[in-house]
């Protein structure tokens, strides 16, 4: 994307710059319903819509349509726009243009996330942002839960539920040299060497046992039954199933 010259069959590189004079002059135009200087404050405002993109660079997205949907917020920026506010357009623009590309990948997203938790998520940041304003800090999950009146397990439910997936192969970290990837910091603690080894060594003692001791230890270890549960099923005293099951481990742990 950041080496796309050409972009929906616009050539980046000769996209004119408008000055603050010019901008300010096009919109009482604008106001006054001529839609040439309306298409020449549009075509003045496109690297504004290029350089928000760039943010979005390592969605593996379609830089055309990321840029027409940029193209949208820059469009909506322009209609409600007030001069009489005294903030640079830029400023304002730039919110409306990662607004409207961040509901197309929302909405576009191949992890479906369903519109109650959606609302919830954006009634739970929109009350975030206004606490903020309010207090100047962060409020806790409880303070917003109270603010909306919204379980605080639903908040934090909904709260993830709209957070972008990352890709394994992102870069995490880079020092000049080499480059740390997310998939290098995760850990998987079940399918360790480790416990790779204890399983086949557990295995392997397993059949130094009798049928009969195999039987009792996967019904007491694996299957969770108690002594009771076991004497009962294969028909013998639950004295008889400790002492069994007993030598059974015994005779395991000396293997391993």
């Amino acid at each position: 994307m950041a080496n796309k010259v050409e972009i929906c069959g616009v050539n980046t590189s000769k996209l004119p710059v408008l000055s603050n004079e010019e901008k300010m002059e096009l919109f009482e135009k604008i106001k006054k319903g001529d839609t040439k200087a309306r298409e020449t404050f549009i075509g003045g405002n496109l690297r504004l819509v290029l350089s928000v993109i760039q943010r979005f660079a390592n969605r593996s997205e379609n830089p055309d349509d990321l840029f027409q949907i940029g193209c949208i917020g820059l469009i909506k920026a322009i209609d409600n726009f007030d001069t009489s506010h005294n903030v640079r357009f830029s400023t304002y623009a730039v919110p409306m243009i990662i607004g409207e590309i961040r509901r197309y990948l929302r909405d576009n997203n191949s992890i479906r996330v369903s519109r109650s938790m959606r609302d919830i998520a954006y009634k739970t940041l929109k009350a975030k942002e206004a606490y903020i304003n309010e207090h100047s800090k962060e409020p806790t999950i409880e303070e917003l839960a109270s603010l909306i009146d919204i379980p605080k397990e639903d908040i934090v439910f909904a709260l993830e539920a709209i957070q972008d997936p990352v890709s394994l192969y992102e870069p995490a970290y880079n020092d000049g040299t080499d480059t740390i990837f997310v998939m290098d910091q995760v850990k998987d603690s079940k399918n360790t060497d480790e416990s790779w080894l204890e399983e086949i060594a557990l295995r392997e003692a397993m059949k130094r046992l009798t049928d009969r001791e195999k039987h009792i230890i996967n019904l007491r270890f694996f299957s969770g039954r108690t002594q009771m549960e076991v004497a009962e099923e294969i028909g013998i005293s639950q004295a008889q199933v400790s002492r069994l099951e007993k030598g059974a481990l015994d005779r395991m742990k000396k293997y391993i």
